[in-house]
């Protein structure tokens, strides 16, 4: 029976994390607008997700971690996603984000943050923004987010993984980012990302984001292309739990760009 450990976020009032948002994007952006609104039905394009919202009990799950890929793959390492959702005491969840670190709620309609965000300015990309924004606000309190965003205009960066896992240790970022394979992709694009303010000593994964289309286009997302022409939309909510599933006793640090 795979390891379960429970940490309780950080979780602040909306309006409040979305004034923080809306401070902090206006140094990446250009033009930024955060509010609290009632969330949109999530089951219409272009999200098409199985369920109208991402509101009801959220919490973040992560799942075995990248050790577990590399240097060399453990084939052992398979997960059920529905025992995943028994562990997390919410079975039935819809799920969504990266593979490696989900994002799961009763898929609800309720309020969430709305993220508006034109032309970036910064270095930073879109998720990464909001996540350092969050450490620098609230420090040692671990904040967790979840929900969805669209690439509407640009292009951005991904990869995706080889058909064969490497039959090579992968040792380094370098080692990674020779077996990947990387791709320019246009707009439009519906993210599934996860972030996490801080690490509160379970070797997360702070954020992860995978991008699909109705274009045939995806990929793990590094960051726009585009900045001068770059717009998001977002919707996020902060989790309340994380759950730590599996938690590799050996660890590293690379290969979690």
């Amino acid at each position: 029976m795979a390891s379960v450990e429970k940490f309780p976020f950080h979780v602040p009032r909306l309006e409040e994390l979305a004034g923080v948002l809306q401070n902090g994007l206006k140094n990446n952006f250009a033009d930024v607008q955060v509010s609290v609104v009632d969330c949109p039905d999530l089951s219409k394009e272009p999200y098409t997700f199985p369920v109208k919202g991402i509101c009801g009990k959220p919490r973040i799950a992560e799942v075995g971690g990248v050790p577990y890929l590399m240097p060399l793959v453990n084939r052992e390492k398979v997960y059920d996603m529905n025992t995943v959702a028994k562990q997390i005491d919410l079975p039935g969840a819809f799920i969504l984000g990266a593979g490696a670190a989900p994002f799961q709620t009763l898929g609800i309609n309720a309020e969430v943050i709305e993220v508006k965000a034109k032309g970036r300015t910064g270095k930073y990309n879109f998720v990464t923004c909001m996540r350092q924004t969050l450490e620098k606000h609230y420090g040692d309190k671990p904040v967790g987010m979840g929900g969805t965003f669209v690439v509407q205009k640009g292009k951005v960066k991904i990869h995706i993984m080889p058909p064969e896992f490497s039959s090579c240790p992968l040792n380094s970022d370098e080692d990674v980012n020779n077996w990947l394979h990387f791709f320019e992709i246009k707009a439009p694009l519906v993210c599934q990302p996860v972030f996490v303010s801080r690490d509160p000593g379970f070797d997360l994964r702070l954020e992860h984001t995978h991008c699909f289309s109705h274009h045939g286009e995806g990929g793990h997302y590094h960051y726009d292309t585009t900045p001068d022409t770059v717009e998001y939309l977002g919707y996020f909510l902060p989790a309340e739990v994380l759950y730590r599933i599996d938690k590799p006793k050996d660890t590293h640090t690379f290969g979690r760009d």
